[in-house]
């Protein structure tokens, strides 16, 4: 597994595009930006916050805000994706991924700012945590989501991922993908070169 160097995270940041033709930057989440976050998750729709926490929330409680911006904490790891308009940068999407080392799978959830859905900041979000996935070594990558989720099920379907009944909740569907990819091939060159250093240093 690919080890960060966590005292520096904006290595890790990468440039995605919406279809729209809007620059949009990919990075990890930081305690600065605890405030900004739970704005994000404050303005999304009352849907989309359900879609997202799988039940209703109005805000993150103070203790999973805090959780949610520190990085690798229990494997786990918060992504924002930011546009910059006139000099202030805005969240518009945020996803949260974790790696479990038993199974070596990533387990993620997403979500989208309504004004930015349709753009398709998704479909790239999802390419690039699968370049993520790829460069830590994990075979595959699943979400959760409910089955009244119609725009996730049908970006899962889109990007490639196979639909399963949940194990443990009817209301839920498990999307899943598997990763077989070497590290020269991985897609995102930053990643790629990231794997590639790894399998380098431990050779």
């Amino acid at each position: 597994m690919t080890s960060l160097r966590l005292e520096n995270l904006a290595q890790y940041s990468d440039t995605l595009r919406a279809r729209s033709g809007e620059k949009v930057t990919v990075r990890f989440v930081e305690p600065r930006d605890a405030e900004q976050l739970q704005n994000y998750y404050g303005s999304l729709s009352t849907r989309s916050r359900y879609n997202r926490f799988l039940g209703a929330m109005s805000e993150l409680p103070k203790s999973l805000l805090d959780h949610f911006t520190d990085v690798g904490r229990d494997d786990g790891f918060t992504l924002v994706a930011t546009v910059t308009v006139d000099g202030f940068e805005s969240i518009v999407a945020e996803t949260r991924y974790a790696f479990h080392a038993e199974s070596g799978n990533f387990e993620f959830g997403l979500s989208i700012d309504d004004h930015w859905q349709g753009r398709g900041i998704g479909a790239a979000l999802l390419k690039n945590l699968e370049c993520r996935a790829a460069a830590f070594g994990a075979t595959g990558l699943f979400g959760d989501t409910l089955r009244s989720n119609d725009a996730m099920l049908a970006l899962a379907r889109k990007s490639g991922f196979s639909l399963h009944n949940h194990p443990d909740d009817w209301k839920l569907v498990r999307f899943e993908k598997q990763i077989d990819v070497e590290p020269r091939d991985i897609p995102c060159a930053s990643w790629r070169l990231a794997a590639e250093t790894q399998r380098l240093a431990a050779a």
